[in-house]
C-alpha cells in the first residue's frame, strides 16, 4: 500500500507518517536495516529529506536522519492523525501541533533525553502528467515529553468493533433500499471480511495489530463509499442520521490506525 497523506475524505491510503513509524521502529529495534527501511518508508517517492534535526545545519537524507535519532537515544515513534476538533495523538506544543494539524499527520519520537521531537511531510507533486513524482521534506519541531494518553491497541480495537456495529445497523437500512452499483458497494463492504490488503506494518508488529490496521482499511473502505452520496435515505432527517453515523466511524478508524501503527512500543500488545 502506498503511503500518502491521510485526510478525513480521503482514508484509504497509509500515511507517510504511518510508513516512518512503522518502519522507523523495526530499524531502532534492529530488526531490519537501514536501506530497507528507508525502502519502504520512500516507497517510489524522491529521496526523503530531513530538515531541522538536531546537529544538522540543513537537510539531510532519511537514512542519516533515522541513524541521527538513534543516536541521540531514541527508542521508537508513535503516529500522530489529528483532525480539526481531535488533536489525536499530538503532545504539543501548539507550533507542531498546528503544522501537524494542516499535514492531518505526524511522527513524534519516543525515549529521547531532555524532550522529544515531532517529525511532519510536506510533499510535493511535480512534473507534467503521466511523468509525475513526489518531493517529500521531513521537518522536525520539538515535542512536548508527555506520557503517551492512548488509545492502546485493545481499547482502540473494542472501539472500532463498536462504531463498526452501530454504523452498520444504520448504513445498511439507509443504503441497501438504494439502487446502483455504490449502493451495493456499500452493502457489500459492510458484509465484508477484512483482508486482501498488504500490510503496512513492519517486523516486530504483533498480529493483532496487523488484523486492527485490516480492520480499519475495511472500515475506510465503507467511509470512502457511504461519503459519496446519501445512499437510500430519501428524507432530510434520514440523510443527517446517515452522516452522523460516519462521524464516529471516522474518529474510531484514525484511533485505530495510531494504536495499531504504536503497538510496536506497547508490551501488552501480544496476541
Amino acid at each position: 500500500m502506498t503511503p500518502r497523506p491521510l485526510s478525513l475524505n480521503r482514508m484509504l491510503d497509509v500515511p507517510r507518517s504511518g510508513a516512518l513509524v512503522a518502519w522507523g521502529n523495526a530499524l531502532l529495534s534492529g530488526r531490519v536495516g537501514p536501506d530497507d527501511a528507508v525502502t519502504r518508508i520512500t516507497h517510489g517517492d524522491e529521496p526523503h529529506r530531513v530538515v531541522g534535526l538536531p546537529g544538522e545545519s540543513g537537510p539531510v537524507g532519511l537514512s542519516l536522519a533515522l541513524g541521527r535519532l538513534r543516536a541521540l537515544g531514541a527508542t521508537g515513534l508513535r503516529l500522530a492523525l489529528p483532525a480539526p476538533g481531535d488533536p489525536l495523538g499530538l503532545p504539543g506544543p501548539p507550533e507542531f501541533n498546528d503544522a501537524a494539524l494542516q499535514a492531518g499527520e505526524a511522527a513524534v519520537t519516543v525515549g529521547l533525553p531532555g524532550g522529544q521531537l515531532g517529525l511532519v511531510p510536506e510533499g510535493e507533486v511535480y512534473g507534467p502528467p503521466g511523468d509525475q513524482a513526489v518531493r517529500v521534506l521531513w521537518r522536525v519541531y520539538e515535542a512536548a515529553d508527555r506520557p503517551f494518553p492512548g488509545p492502546f491497541l485493545a481499547e482502540a480495537d473494542r472501539e472500532l468493533a463498536a462504531a463498526l456495529k452501530e454504523a452498520t445497523d444504520v448504513l445498511m437500512r439507509l443504503d441497501v433500499g438504494g439502487t446502483g452499483a455504490r449502493t451495493g458497494a456499500v452493502a457489500a463492504a459492510l458484509r465484508a471480511r477484512p483482508g486482501g490488503h498488504e500490510s503496512p506494518l513492519a517486523p516486530g508488529y504483533p498480529q493483532r495489530a496487523v488484523r486492527v490496521v485490516e480492520q480499519a482499511y475495511r472500515v475506510a473502505t465503507i467511509l470512502e463509499l457511504a461519503g459519496q452520496d446519501h445512499g437510500a435515505a430519501v428524507n432530510a432527517y434520514e440523510m443527517s442520521a446517515r452522516t452522523d453515523s460516519l462521524v464516529p466511524l471516522e474518529r474510531a478508524c484514525r484511533r485505530a490506525l495510531v494504536a495499531a501503527f504504536g503497538a510496536a512500543l506497547e508490551p501488552s500488545a501480544a496476541d
